[in-house]
């Protein structure tokens, strides 16, 4: 039985079609709020590769520049910082509270592990009005190294003295799964509308469309271990 269930936190448990308007405002198109996050994972994605560590919020501002400058849209530096920090008032997805409900009423232990920096990823939760949920917070920023390199996940494991395969990993993104289960790791993968998961590599043992139901099945098999 995996002893601590980590989860993902951005478009796993926090809807980012929250953002949709201002990025409309910004740019006259929704659809770049999209394009903006998968820039800002390449630039994380590069800055792992090259072993330059960029943190979360410094990627988030330098792709909404870059993105910016590829559309032709004038945007002050004020404006950049705005945006970027309203990721940390996301809403929870419609199921995500009542799910993580159950959850932390099981012996399981539930955290975060997040890209973000710790600061934003409290706030996150603490805006979304699920931070009591959580056992504990646990950012990638603390050992500089982001998901999907192997040192976020171990890091929870060392943090409560368990190894690797008791550890469970919650995601949205096929990246993260691979990355969680490269590490040693259990995944589960939420496969929430346009999310895939990689046909290459280890697969997880649990898929499902919602936290609910991911949370379903984590607790079936608890209870089934249990016995």
């Amino acid at each position: 039985m995996a002893e601590v269930i980590a989860f993902d936190v951005n478009e796993t448990l926090l809807d980012l079609r929250a953002l949709d308007k201002p990025f409309q405002e910004l740019f006259g198109s929704a659809a770049v709020r999209q394009q903006w996050f998968t820039l800002m994972l390449q630039l994380v994605f590069v800055g792992g590769l090259t072993g330059s560590y960029v943190d979360y919020t410094t990627a988030q501002r330098a792709a909404l520049n870059m993105l910016a400058r590829r559309e032709g849209v004038p945007l002050t530096d004020e404006e950049a910082a705005r945006t970027v920090e309203l990721m940390s008032s996301l809403p929870p997805h419609p199921e995500v509270p009542a799910a993580l409900a159950r959850l932390a009423d099981s012996p399981l232990r539930v955290v975060t592990l997040t890209n973000s920096v710790e600061r934003v990823g409290e706030a996150q939760l603490r805006n979304a009005g699920i931070r009591d949920l959580f056992d504990r917070v646990i950012s990638a920023d603390s050992v500089r190294r982001l998901k999907p390199a192997p040192e976020p996940y171990l890091s929870v494991a060392d943090a409560f003295g368990i190894g690797p395969g008791d550890v469970r990993l919650v995601a949205a993104h096929s990246w993260d799964v691979t990355g969680a289960l490269s590490a040693g790791c259990k995944a589960a993968f939420v496969s929430r509308p346009g999310a895939v998961l990689s046909p290459l590599g280890p697969q997880p043992d649990i898929v499902a469309p919602d936290i609910s139901g991911v949370v379903d099945r984590i607790l079936a098999a608890a209870g089934s271990e249990g016995r």
